[in-house]
């Protein structure tokens, strides 16, 4: 078990904005060409419950990634690796009071990961129904679960994995 405090809170109206400065400091901080910084994950879904963390990618054109590694090194940003996930490298900062608390994904445009990301999150924004019941899941998770971050993911998991199967991913 790995003790890690869950709190999933409803959507909330700030989240659009709190996204729009993290990528205004991470384009100033990493101006090349090809780059598109996006919001993923839960928060980027209007109406859906979400653990209150930003996730975003910034998505490269293939073959850049040690310029922006290095830019993001200067802008505070440490390189954690793929994490065991192939087509995406994770980033953590620790200094960053101006912002919400986020998590920096940097994938290459033509990264399967990236468009998981991207699918999965459009089919929430045009599916009720299912961004619903994945609000709920993921609230009844983190009430079963508060301290027990593996078990509120393995809660929600046959949810996703539902979702995936409805929108192409498996």
């Amino acid at each position: 078990m790995t003790k890690q405090k869950v709190i999933v809170l409803p959507y909330e109206e700030a989240w659009p904005s709190e996204f729009e400065k993290i990528k205004s400091e991470l384009a100033a901080a990493v101006p090349l060409v090809g780059l598109c910084i996006e919001h993923i994950g839960s928060t980027a879904v209007k109406g859906l419950a979400a653990k209150p963390v930003i996730d975003l990618d910034l998505v490269m054109d293939d073959g850049l990634f040690e310029q922006v590694k290095s830019k993001l090194l200067i802008a505070g940003y440490t390189h954690e690796g793929n994490l065991g996930i192939p087509g995406r490298e994770a980033f953590k900062y620790t200094e960053k009071p101006q912002l919400m608390k986020h998590h920096l994904y940097v994938c290459e445009k033509s990264s399967q990961e990236w468009q998981r990301h991207l699918i999965f999150r459009n089919w929430l924004r045009t599916h009720q129904e299912d961004r619903d019941w994945y609000g709920k899941t993921k609230m009844e998770a983190a009430l079963l679960y508060p301290e027990d971050i593996d078990a509120y993911i393995l809660y929600k998991t046959p949810c996703i994995l539902t979702i995936y199967q409805k929108c192409g991913l498996v």
